[in-house]
Parts: C-alpha cells; sequence; structure tokens
C-alpha cells in the first residue's frame, strides 16, 4: 500500500508525494502547528490566496514496475506502432526525463557538504549522459515520425545543459574538485555542438536569450500533448456564500432601520442634528457590514470543503478522478481526538501556543480511463513557507565567548518550530498517522524530521517509496500542475 512522503523541496517549501491506485478512496488531513510567534493567523493570512499562490501540485500517471519508455523492447518494434502511438510514448519518457531532472538538480542545489555535492553532481552527469543515449539510439527513420523526436531530443538536450550549468553556477568552489567541473562543462559543450550539429535551432534564436526560452517553453507544451491530465477546479459554496451575504446585510439594515426609526422619533423634523446622527449611523453600516457578513461565513464554511478538481485524461477524454479539497484555520477544540494525543507527546519546550492551518483533500480515483498499462495516480502536493516567513524576525542577539582575555562574539538566527501532524484514511481502513517537525528561519527550512507517535498509534509503514528520480530503471509519469 502506498504511503506518505514528506520533504523539503527548495529552501522555503515542502512537498508531500504518495500514489493511489485505481478505485481508491483516500482522505488525507495536514494539521500544520504555527507557534503564535511566528505572527501567522486568519488575519494575517488569507487561506484562498495562500492557496492559489503558495500550494502547487502533480497529479501523475504512475506505474513502479515499468521502465521509462522507449528503453523497453516492446517500443523496439516502431513500425508496428502508430504515429499517435509513438507521439504519446515518446511524450510519455521526455516529460518523465524532464521532471527527472528538475527534481534531482534541485535537491542536488540544496546539498552543503563539499565531498557530497561533486560526488552527486558526477553521478548526475553520467546518469545524464547514459539516459540521452539510450533516447537517441531509438531515432526513427521514418520522417512523419522524426519531426516529434528532434522536438523532444532538442528540448531534452537543453534542458539538461541548463540544470548542469545552474548548479555549477551556485557550486562551492573547490579546487580539489576541477576534474568534475570540467567533465560537467565539457558535457554541457557538447550538448550545445549536438544541438547546432543537427541545426535544431536558427542562429537569431541562439543569439537572443528571450527567443530560445520561448521556445523551449513551446516545446515542453508540445511535449504535455496527450500525456497531462487536464484538470478542471472549481470553488465551492458561491450559492451559499451569496446567502450569506445577504443574511449580513439583512441583520445589518435591521439594526440600521430601527436606529433610524428611532432617531426620528428623537428629533423633530429634518434639523441638522438628525442629519448627522444618520450619518454617524451609516457610517456604522459600512464599517460592520463587511465584518458580520466574514465571521458569519467562517462560521458557515467551517469543516465544508472549498474547492472541487476533476482530473480527465486529455487523450480518452475520460475522468480519472474527483478530489475535494478543504483549507481552512482551526480551533484546538475541533481537532480529532488522535491528533491531541499526539500533540501531547511533545517535549515539554516545544508545547507552545500555535495556529492550526488545516489542509484537507479527499480522492476517488475512477475504476476506469486510465491509459493503457497504468494502475496508479501518484500526486505532488507542494507548501510554499515564503508567506510564512514574511512575518518573521531576524535574528538579533549574540553570543558572547572569552578566550585568553580575548571577547568575541557571534550572531545567533532566529528559529521556529513547525509541527505537521499527517493522517490518512483509505476506505474503511483505520486512519494512519504521521508527525513531522519542520524547523527553519527567515530565509529556509533547516530540517525536515519524522517524530515518534504515541504507543499504540497506527503509524504509515515504512515501505519503500520511489520517487521520481533520475535513474536508468526509473518510472514512468505523466504530470499536470494543479493546485
Amino acid at each position: 500500500m502506498a504511503k506518505i512522503r514528506v520533504k523539503q523541496e527548495e529552501s522555503l517549501s515542502i512537498k508531500f508525494l504518495h500514489q493511489m491506485e485505481v478505485g481508491d478512496n483516500r482522505r488525507l488531513d495536514l494539521y500544520f502547528f504555527l507557534p503564535k510567534e511566528m505572527g501567522i493567523n486568519p488575519q494575517s493570512l488569507n487561506e484562498e490566496e495562500y492557496y492559489h499562490s503558495s500550494i502547487t501540485g502533480r497529479r501523475s500517471y504512475y506505474s513502479s514496475g515499468l521502465h521509462l519508455p522507449l528503453v523497453q523492447s516492446r517500443f523496439v518494434s516502431q513500425k508496428k506502432r502508430t504515429v499517435e502511438e509513438f507521439r504519446l510514448y515518446l511524450n510519455l519518457f521526455a516529460y518523465q526525463f524532464s521532471v527527472a531532472i528538475e527534481t534531482d538538480s534541485k535537491e542536488l542545489a540544496q546539498v552543503e557538504d563539499l565531498v557530497q555535492f561533486y560526488t552527486a553532481l558526477e553521478e548526475l552527469s553520467e546518469q545524464v549522459i547514459h539516459l540521452l543515449k539510450r533516447f537517441r539510439r531509438n531515432e526513427p527513420s521514418d520522417e512523419k515520425w522524426k519531426s516529434y523526436f528532434e522536438n523532444a531530443d532538442n528540448y531534452l538536450s537543453w534542458l539538461c545543459e541548463q540544470r548542469l550549468l545552474k548548479l555549477l553556477a551556485h557550486a562551492p568552489r573547490s579546487s580539489d574538485y576541477t576534474e568534475v567541473t570540467e567533465s560537467v562543462v565539457g558535457l554541457c559543450r557538447a550538448e550545445a555542438d549536438y544541438r547546432k550539429e543537427h541545426k535544431y535551432n536558427s542562429s537569431k534564436t541562439l543569439e537572443d536569450a528571450n527567443r530560445i526560452a520561448n521556445k523551449m517553453h513551446l516545446l515542453r507544451r508540445l511535449i504535455q500533448q496527450g500525456v497531462v491530465l487536464k484538470e478542471e477546479l472549481k470553488p465551492l459554496g458561491i450559492g451559499l456564500k451569496k446567502m450569506t451575504t445577504g443574511i449580513a446585510t439583512a441583520m445589518v439594515m435591521l439594526v440600521v432601520s430601527t436606529l433610524i426609526i428611532k432617531a426620528q422619533g428623537v428629533f423633530s423634523g429634518l434639523t441638522i442634528a438628525l442629519v448627522l446622527t444618520l450619518a454617524v449611523i451609516y457610517g456604522f453600516r459600512e464599517i460592520f457590514k463587511d465584518d458580520i457578513r466574514n465571521a458569519l461565513w467562517r462560521l458557515i464554511q467551517r469543516g465544508r470543503p472549498r474547492w472541487s478538481r476533476l482530473l480527465t485524461d486529455t487523450t480518452s477524454k475520460l475522468s480519472i478522478g474527483k478530489q475535494l479539497v478543504w483549507l481552512d484555520f482551526m480551533k484546538k477544540k475541533e481537532l480529532p481526538p488522535q491528533v491531541n494525543q499526539i500533540l501531547k507527546k511533545r517535549h515539554s519546550q516545544n508545547k507552545v501556543d500555535a495556529e492550526i492551518l488545516h489542509y484537507g483533500i479527499h480522492s476517488r480515483v475512477s475504476a476506469k480511463g486510465f491509459l493503457a498499462g497504468y494502475s496508479q495516480i501518484q500526486e505532488q502536493v507542494n507548501f510554499s513557507f515564503v508567506p510564512f516567513a514574511r512575518n518573521l524576525e531576524r535574528g538579533k542577539a549574540k553570543i558572547y565567548n572569552e578566550h585568553e582575555g580575548k571577547i568575541s562574539n557571534e550572531s545567533v538566527e532566529r528559529r521556529y518550530q513547525v509541527n505537521l501532524i499527517l493522517v490518512l484514511k483509505e476506505g474503511k481502513d483505520e486512519p494512519q498517522y504521521a508527525r513531522y517537525k519542520i524547523t527553519m528561519n527567515r530565509s529556509t527550512i533547516i530540517e525536515i524530521t519524522e517524530s515518534d507517535l504515541p504507543s499504540g498509534m497506527k503509524n504509515m509503514d515504512e515501505t519503500p517509496f520511489e520517487d521520481e528520480l533520475l535513474t536508468p530503471s526509473g518510472t514512468e509519469s505523466v504530470e499536470v500542475k494543479t493546485n
């Protein structure tokens, strides 16, 4: 059974990944416990704005038992396939390759240890060479298929070059690893010469950074055709929100009308005092109308899903799955008893008051409509902590030391610990739990560690989890970026 994996994505973002099988009915809840000293609350963070700006995701076909397309023996006999089938499997490979190199390069960019960085960089460049060679061995001779291959080959060559150059540009400097650096630079030069030799891009395009970037963006979109899942996101409760606005307005007008009638009884005729009184009444109406409406909407909306998402296969036009999404601040008394039990296991120094931000997603995977050869969907959701970091204080404190009569000081950073509790409910099975501690400062997430659960509580099984890594025996994956 596929479980959940939580890991750091970039300096100020985390992601979770999991797989769902055909016919699955799964509910996943994430509870972020944000210390109140961080200043994150319903007044400083709008949930809807945060959802659309800082939460992104990928939904993908996934199969752990298949090698990358075009390196399988089943695809060697190209003449037995149609152009549409060739293009589909070509795009599957190209898109998986591009996602894999992006994933690996992002993870490598976070490595600070000198030896570990250059060792991993050398391995990554070797894997890129290996996969590009295997991909190019399957270049078709038929002209009606060749244009599709050249588009994918052009993009993959350029993307690998850019990712490796970016790693070198920000790499820790050391003369001990000049050989590795020169080897990677040589690979980048070879790929640039390869594209020139095959005349993939005109001289005008190569001379203009904007033109080459836009062309590669177009090729990326062409690669996605036929393999990405079409998604349709709809906000829920629109009619209910309108009704809430009407009720709030009616409540305010009831009070205003009552005050107007009383004011007319106090003042006889149209006087300046009456006009001023009415102006004050209408002023207070404008002040409190929105507050009452927002408070009433929060009360009605609490616990309800905020969005629905429909996933569709772009080739067959069939529905792959449906999802309901929650995102809201919660009160501690609204937490499930098991989550409260997990919180009690915290060390006494970590038991600080916190605001609770809840993200939930309920997925129902269709039993039909999957692309041939697939029986699973992989979902990856990224959470950016940048909106959280904006409110954090910079470290101003100093630690003083004395050594042989000399006093020195060292600046220290202010760190915050965010607790994350995951609850996974599959069908009618018992819920499973996991807890993570996310240590961060204003500029980066320092570490993510998994914590123990109270005895007797069902933990998520620590089964092997295959990520979308760039390995010769990688997995096929078709993805769409959504919220």
